[in-house]
């Protein structure tokens, strides 16, 4: 099992990077959330993997945060979802997206990723709300759902917390305390969240 790659980025273009790690290239796909961080081409990036070996085929799949690594592999373990439709989730949805539908028990979101219709996405409810919610990327009852109140400025904030080592249940609480008037960017929620918590200790 290879758990991440260590490297300096050699191409990057939607869907899929590569990466040469001691002269090797390793051909990664990627969901877009992924694609986003990167550095630029040249620059050294570390990626958590998982690999699939089928008889006729070896895929590699990299992403960058531990987060979007463990829905993905969730949601594949879902009968009737591959890896093709698991990185057209985290694309579509992001893992913040992703998280508050399965929090919500948000059909009609999950069913807007190409590929997944009313009866898969009634089926990832019933399967991974609570998987999930166990491995921290779900809210408690009466903890603030991903993205946090406050639209698409929070869902990215968020988003960016999590880039940053927070678990999705912390970002979710970290942006919402901030409240709604707290910010109207994404980058000035997050500067926010890390003053309040370096004020806090």
């Amino acid at each position: 099992m290879i758990a991440f790659l260590r490297g300096r980025l050699v191409t990057a273009k939607p869907g899929q990077v590569i990466v040469d790690v001691g002269g090797v290239g390793y051909l990664l796909q990627v969901p877009a959330g992924t694609l986003a961080r990167l550095p630029a081409p040249g620059d050294e990036v570390r990626l958590h993997t998982i690999l699939q070996v089928r008889e006729d085929a070896l895929h590699l799949y990299g992403f960058a945060t531990a987060e979007e690594k463990a829905l993905f592999e969730m949601l594949v373990a879902v009968n009737g979802v591959g890896p093709r439709l698991a990185l057209a989730a985290l694309s579509t949805l992001g893992p913040a997206g992703l998280a508050a539908a399965l929090a919500e028990g948000d059909a009609a979101t999950l069913a807007r990723v190409p590929g997944i219709g009313p009866r898969t996405a009634q089926r990832l409810l019933v399967e991974l709300r609570d998987r999930a919610r166990a491995l921290g990327l779900v809210p408690e009852p009466g903890e603030p759902a991903w993205p946090a109140a406050g639209g698409e400025a929070a869902a990215e904030a968020a988003a960016a917390l999590v880039a940053l080592g927070y678990s999705a249940a912390e970002a979710a609480r970290a942006v919402a305390s901030v409240g709604p008037g707290g910010g109207t960017t994404a980058e000035e929620l997050v500067r926010l969240v890390l003053r309040r918590r370096a004020e806090t200790g």
